[in-house]
């Protein structure tokens, strides 16, 4: 497995944010979390990615336990976070904040520019502009271009359709595909549980910071209580 969790334990203080969590990731997938606001979702990839240490249990990434690792020894294995909210810098220019996405590589990073202003044109039209001035599509575009410009082997997306008109939300998922496509495995925090289903392998359900189901995507999508919870009684089968 290329990354697995095992009985996490995450804290706020005295509150627990994850229990007992357990799940894996094989290389080239996209898994998946599902869950109510405060489920553990968020918390979960910042675990991962080093911006929380766990109370107990194990972050393996390639067998190596990373629990303890500081967010930037995480990044510089192959471990690359688009978080919830974006947060490009608003005064740098498009380019600038892709480079800032590169900062622990050496050497060029053109063709990787090159790259990203493939998957999103529209970044490359506006490469001078400050990222600021960018729309809100722009904006997810930008930070996940920067989160790709470490070249991660786990790219962790964060709510990447959050306030997003239905036309970019369906360009995003499309150019996910793509990424996944490159041989990049990522895991995906997403409201749109239905988009999330129908683009991921497998997926997991997250309950006050547990696990309380996991499957296939297509089963999940299929499954009544999935249903009834997260997709609504109208939701058509996939």
């Amino acid at each position: 497995m290329l990354l697995e969790l095992v009985d996490l334990e995450v804290r706020y203080g005295a509150i627990p944010a994850l229990s007992a969590m357990s799940l894996e990731i094989a290389e080239g997938e996209i898994v998946t979390l599902l869950g109510a606001n405060g489920a553990g979702k968020t918390t979960t990839l910042r675990s991962i990615s080093g911006l929380h240490h766990p109370a107990r249990g194990r972050i393996l990434f390639e067998g190596r336990d990373i629990a303890t690792m500081a967010p930037h020894h995480v990044m510089a294995l192959g471990i690359s976070h688009s978080p919830e909210g974006r947060r490009i810098f608003p005064r740098m220019s498009v380019t600038e904040n892709l480079e800032m996405g590169a900062y622990r590589r050496r050497g060029a990073i053109r063709e990787d520019l090159d790259r990203v202003f493939q998957l999103f044109p529209v970044l490359g039209e506006r490469k001078r502009q400050p990222g600021g001035t960018l729309s809100g599509g722009e904006q997810q575009m930008l930070a996940i271009g920067r989160a790709l410009m470490s070249e991660p082997r786990l790219l962790l997306l964060d709510e990447p359709s959050m306030g997003l008109a239905p036309l970019i939300v369906r360009e995003i998922f499309s150019i996910i595909r793509e990424i996944r496509a490159t041989g990049t495995t990522i895991l995906l925090v997403e409201q749109n549980a239905t988009q999330a289903l129908r683009l991921a392998d497998r997926g997991y359900v997250l309950e006050n910071g547990r696990i309380v189901m996991s499957d296939t995507a297509g089963s999940l999508l299929a499954d009544p209580r999935v249903r009834a919870a997260y997709l609504g009684e109208s939701a058509a089968p996939a």
